[in-house]
């Protein structure tokens, strides 16, 4: 069920590659078998649970064209980015088209099958210049791409487990689950946060803002794969847990993790988040400074305006854009340049090496950047 009153899914309807009933753990069938990489493994469980809606399995080449090209699959549906199986060229030559490909985890436990309709080049080049902008490898998300394979297998899969020893099991809800949580608070609209750091004042403030246009706010980590230095999911998890304990309203808050691969793409990559949070029930999502950026590769408010570009019916889901906020302390609030008339010598704004140089010397943060209680929870996972 898509959730009765809820906003559709992207495309209209919720995906399910789950095959309940099916045989799982240490592969022994025949089937040609592959391996699938860190990045492959957080894209299938997102197809297989219906968090990449309406996708059923990996890219063809057709859509793979008309991503890179258009920012649509070939059918016209709004798609950012390329969500492929790529392989050496060994590997390809060992698999029919029509073969029935047996997909495993690092300990070569079964996660499912992939029915391959269809083998093809993997341009890399262009997929990177188109959805990243650039194609340095100093960019990690095209550094993540340029070490995959150079040929694609496609075609749709079917999922016997999405992840075995699968961490924050309690908050891993699917779309339908989200969504079935969502009604049973209550709630028609909810606003969806997409973060891979701890929340800070100024996430803090511009989520309670989006809480008084939404009945309900939906806190949701990304918990898959992301670069080297950032901060460790159950280290995140714990300041989460502990801020909405605190300082949010338990009955128009859910925190759930999101298993999806973090590309740091900027603009295309937002898209990719705000279809994510429509397919688990989220009328509107917030689309911050810097959204998914890296380095100096995005221009502040890229991610913003690329949703600008779409066609009038691309999205069902509302994006909220914010501004950077801080604290002033002649206002003594949060505030940001559209709110507040001061200049920046009365501002609380640190940077996060400021912020990472004073949590590893056992500073604390002032409070008007981060809560105290997160700091501490930082403060204790670096020593």
């Amino acid at each position: 069920m898509a959730g009765a009153g809820l906003i559709p899914p992207h495309g209209g309807t919720l995906i399910n590659r789950i095959e309940t009933g099916g045989k799982s753990g240490a592969y022994t069938g025949s089937d040609p078998s592959l391996v699938l990489t860190e990045r492959q493994q957080c894209d299938l469980e997102m197809i297989a649970i219906g968090g990449m809606s309406p996708l059923t399995g990996f890219c063809n080449e057709q859509d793979y064209n008309s991503i890179c090209e258009k920012m649509t699959l070939a059918d016209g549906t709004v798609w950012p980015f390329p969500i492929t199986c790529a392989v050496d060229q060994a590997t390809a030559d060992g698999i029919k088209e029509g073969a029935k490909l047996a997909l495993l985890d690092d300990g070569r436990r079964l996660l499912g099958y992939l029915t391959v309709e269809q083998k093809y080049p993997h341009d890399k080049a262009k997929q990177a210049a188109a959805c990243f902008g650039t194609t340095e490898t100093e960019h990690p998300g095209v550094k993540v791409l340029m070490d995959e394979g150079d040929v694609c297998l496609a075609g749709p899969i079917e999922v016997v487990c999405a992840k075995y020893d699968a961490d924050f099991e309690d908050f891993r809800l699917t779309p339908e689950k989200t969504r079935a949580r969502f009604q049973e608070l209550g709630w028609r609209t909810a606003v969806g946060f997409q973060t891979r750091n701890p929340i800070h004042r100024a996430h803090e403030h511009l989520t309670k803002c989006a809480l008084e246009i939404c009945d309900g706010l939906l806190i949701h980590p990304l918990i898959g794969q992301t670069k080297p230095g950032d901060i460790p999911p159950d280290v995140r998890m714990n300041c989460y847990k502990t801020l909405i304990e605190n300082y949010y309203v338990k009955s128009r808050t859910v925190l759930a993790v999101l298993p999806a691969a973090m590309r740091y793409a900027g603009p295309r990559e937002a898209i990719l988040h705000a279809i994510l949070r429509q397919n688990y029930g989220c009328s509107h999502f917030i689309v911050g400074r810097d959204h998914a950026g890296v380095g100096k590769y995005y221009g502040t408010y890229d991610a913003q305006k690329i949703f600008d570009t779409l066609p009038e019916n691309g999205l069902k889901i509302t994006t909220l854009n914010f501004e950077h906020s801080s604290w002033c302390k002649t206002c003594e609030a949060m505030v940001s340049d559209k709110t507040c008339p001061h200049g920046p010598e009365v501002k609380v704004f640190l940077s996060g090496t400021k912020v990472r140089e004073m949590l590893a010397a056992g500073q604390k943060p002032p409070m008007e950047f981060s809560r105290p209680e997160v700091a501490e929870i930082l403060i204790n996972s670096m020593k």
